[in-house]
């Protein structure tokens, strides 16, 4: 592995602990999380940007404070919000097929819809994967499946798709500069 890829991982994995910390307290915090994600992915690819999500969950889970809230530990990713976070893991091996598919397609118009279409496929895993998490772990008699989508997902989608047209308008901005080689600065 290169140095160039540890310390990409490394900054992507600070990148998400950043935009987890940018919090709006609700059940399920308005967060920036899933923009890091997104991030992530479309800047350093599948592969290296599970690797750097594994990474953030790893760090929350040892107890660094690096959830929303400023919040972290074992307990955090085991509760009620726990199934969203691993979620994004599930985005990353969706993208990391994603990639595997288009790997021969040159980067064009059609390869960026293609990733827009990838990562909507992938939060919409992460609403699934939160929603019966969310719904396992607190025992949830007081809530129909509605009343929770109602709680945990419905309110979420437009800005997370707003996130998603962010992220890929500011990754087709920094790959450029991410992908120069060591060469070219001089």
């Amino acid at each position: 592995m290169s140095v160039k890829r540890i310390v990409l991982i490394s900054l992507m994995t600070v990148l998400l602990c950043v935009c987890s910390w940018i919090t709006i307290p609700y059940t399920v915090p308005f967060t920036m999380q899933t923009f890091g994600v997104f991030c992530i992915l479309l800047l350093i690819g599948g592969i290296d940007g599970t690797i750097s999500i594994l990474l953030y969950i790893v760090l929350g889970m040892i107890g660094v404070p690096v959830f929303s809230g400023f919040q972290g530990g074992i307990g955090h990713l085991f509760g009620p919000t726990g199934g969203y976070i691993l979620g994004f893991i599930i985005t990353g091996i969706i993208y990391i097929i994603f990639e595997l598919l288009t790997r021969k397609m040159p980067d064009n118009k059609k390869k960026t819809t293609l990733a827009l279409i990838t990562l909507v496929i992938g939060l919409f895993c992460c609403y699934s994967i939160g929603t019966i998490w969310f719904y396992v772990v607190t025992k949830s008699t007081s809530y129909s499946i509605w009343g929770i989508l109602m709680l945990c997902v419905i309110p979420y989608i437009i800005p997370d798709l707003i996130k998603l047209g962010l992220a890929i308008f500011i990754s087709l901005k920094l790959k450029k500069i991410i992908n120069k080689d060591e060469n070219d600065y001089e």
